[in-house]
This record gives C-alpha cells, sequence and structure tokens, in this order.
C-alpha cells in the first residue's frame, strides 16, 4: 500500500478583508507570496453559488488545462473555532477570477478592481519600506525600480482600463513582485544572477513580416476588427525597426541576444508609430513570431513565458512610458523572458 502524499503546508500571510459595494458581501482574503488566496467556502461567498457548482468549476479549469493546479493551490495551516489546526485547500487569485468569469463577470469585475488595488499597494508599500535595507544597491538599480512602480501605480490610477488591461496589469504587477525576492536575496549575498540568454538563430526578415502582417490583416478584417488603413506602414518605418535591431558597433551587434532583439521590437514599434494604425496589436503579434521563431516563446514546463494577459499589460505600459523609461522598460520586457 503506498504511502499517503504529504501536502504542503504554508503559513497564512497577512488578512484582507473584502466587502462588495451594498456590504452583503465580506470575505477575510489572505495576502501571501504576492497574491490573494481564498479557500472553497470563501470563493463559493463571494459569488452566490454553491460550493459543489464552484468545485464543479474548478475541476473544470484544471480539466481544460486553463491553469495548472500545482501553481494555484496550497494547504494553509488554518485555526479553527474549536481551537485545532487544519490543513485547508486554498486558490490564489488566477483560479479565483478564471471561476468568476464563469459564474458572475460583475461580481467578479468588482472584486478584480479590489485585488489590483490591493495587491499593487501592497507590492509599492513593500518596497519602499525595505529599499531601506538595499545601501549596497547601486543607486541606478534603485531608480530603474523607483521607475518600474511608479509607471505601474500611474497607469493604475489614471487610465481607464478594460478587464483585459486590468487583468494583465495585476499580472505583471504580481510577476514582477519576483523582483523584491531577488533584492532580498542580494542583499543577504545570496543572489545569483541571470547570466544565460539565447543567441538569435531566426532573425526577422522585412518580406516576411510584411507577409505576416497582411495575414493578421486580413484575419482582422473578416472578423470586423480592423479597419483597412491598419498595418498601412509609414515612411519604411518598419523596415528601419528590423534593420536596427542587426545594427553593431566596433564589430560587437548592439542586440545579440532573442531577448534584447525582441524587447527593442515590442518597444520600437509601439513608440516610434511605423504604421498608420494598429501598432501595439502589430508590436505584440511580432514580439511573438520572433519568440516562436527563435523557440523562445515557452518555458520548460511548457507554460508561456509572458501570456496573453500580460503582453497586453506590457504594450499599455510602454505606451504610457516616457522617452526617459526606455532602458528601464527593456530590463522589465527582459525580466520576464530570461
Amino acid at each position: 500500500m503506498k504511502a499517503k502524499e504529504k501536502k504542503k503546508t504554508t503559513k497564512i500571510g497577512e488578512i484582507v478583508i473584502y466587502r462588495s459595494q451594498n456590504k452583503s458581501i465580506a470575505v477575510e482574503a489572505q495576502l501571501k507570496k504576492e497574491t490573494i488566496w481564498l479557500n472553497l467556502n470563501q470563493i463559493a461567498d463571494l459569488f452566490g453559488r454553491d460550493k459543489s457548482v464552484i468545485s464543479r468549476h474548478i475541476r473544470n479549469i484544471f480539466k481544460e488545462e486553463e491553469l495548472r493546479r500545482g501553481s494555484v493551490v496550497a494547504f494553509f495551516a488554518t485555526t479553527a473555532s474549536d481551537g485545532k489546526t487544519y490543513q485547508v485547500e486554498y486558490f490564489n487569485l488566477d483560479i479565483i477570477l478564471s471561476v468568476g468569469y464563469r459564474v458572475n463577470s460583475k461580481t467578479a469585475t468588482k472584486f478584480r478592481q479590489w485585488a489590483t488595488k490591493t495587491l499593487s499597494e501592497h507590492i509599492i508599500k513593500g518596497y519602499t519600506v525595505n529599499k531601506q535595507r538595499l545601501p549596497q544597491l547601486e543607486n541606478k538599480q534603485l531608480n530603474e525600480l523607483e521607475q518600474t512602480v511608479s509607471l505601474i501605480k500611474k497607469t493604475l490610477q489614471t487610465r481607464q482600463l478594460s478587464s483585459t488591461e486590468e487583468r494583465g496589469l495585476l499580472q505583471v504587477v504580481t510577476d514582477y513582485a519576483n523582483t523584491w525576492v531577488l533584492l532580498q536575496k542580494y542583499d543577504e549575498s545570496k543572489l545569483s544572477l541571470p547570466t544565460k540568454t539565447q543567441s538569435v538563430k531566426s532573425k526577422l526578415n522585412y518580406i516576411l513580416v510584411n507577409q505576416a502582417i497582411q495575414e493578421l490583416k486580413n484575419n482582422l478584417l473578416t472578423k470586423k476588427q480592423a479597419s483597412d488603413i491598419f498595418g498601412r506602414e509609414r515612411e519604411h518605418g518598419l523596415e528601419a525597426i528590423i534593420a536596427g535591431l542587426e545594427q553593431s558597433f566596433g564589430g560587437k551587434k548592439l542586440y545579440p541576444s532573442v531577448e534584447q532583439q525582441a524587447a527593442h521590437l515590442l518597444y520600437f514599434i509601439i513608440k516610434d508609430h511605423p504604421f498608420v494604425d494598429g501598432n501595439k496589436r502589430i508590436a505584440s503579434f511580432l514580439f511573438i513570431l520572433f519568440l516562436a521563431r527563435n523557440k523562445s516563446l515557452f518555458k520548460s514546463n511548457g507554460e508561456k513565458k509572458i501570456n496573453d494577459h500580460a503582453l497586453v499589460a506590457l504594450a499599455l505600459l510602454i505606451a504610457e512610458s516616457e522617452a526617459k523609461q526606455k532602458d528601464v522598460m527593456v530590463k522589465l520586457i527582459m525580466n520576464f523572458l530570461v
């Protein structure tokens, strides 16, 4: 008889309380690992559905491989009313939102807005407190980090975000929170900075790229999601950007790695506006195309390095950024790819 598999138990983090506008719903969420956690009972209360309904949706989410169980489920040691401690299954924000889209999109939207604000404040405040513990970090690195945080905060506060943009920006905020973990390790002299980048094996060809954009345009026109001016190039602007990725100085390429070229490709198309219409969509499309051609689109576990929602958010952040923040934005993109 096989021994029972041990479930990983994690101590509960900070408690944050969510209340609906009419105060008919109130749940105590756990804030840990830069995300929100709720148990099955709380999710059922949040969306006003029976536990069996929520359980069925969660099973389907895993069955359809929308999310992977290992990355969205944890067992927290929880003290019950009888004074005993039990291992309780909790689900993170990704799965809470996925369930919300299936059962009650209006409630999910309100909860997502609250979670976005709560997490961003948590991360920003946490950075403000902990940056004082990093005296040996170079001023340039701290300044770049501050600019990234400031840009995310500004975008959250000033933009009227769609649900896709909002979800994507939340993804960037929570994923980029790993930087704080790295800084913690740096402060404790335990950090091994990543040094491996991938060499470019498949360059972008201007003619083939134009063919791909035309196919994208035809597809969008069929769906009535683009106009005739979509993808119309301004004065060889795209051609100049593609040529610029291969430029050299002193016999050495300025952007020798896949990560560098992908980041600059995304940045320059969005900021330089080489097309009359569709710059952000085309930039994201070519970014994915370039990574796929260089077999650098997926992690070793089969997941995308940058999922669709996060890519939307990165495009939004680049569009909102100032010219002086170019290096910061490029490094942010590369942080996801390395």
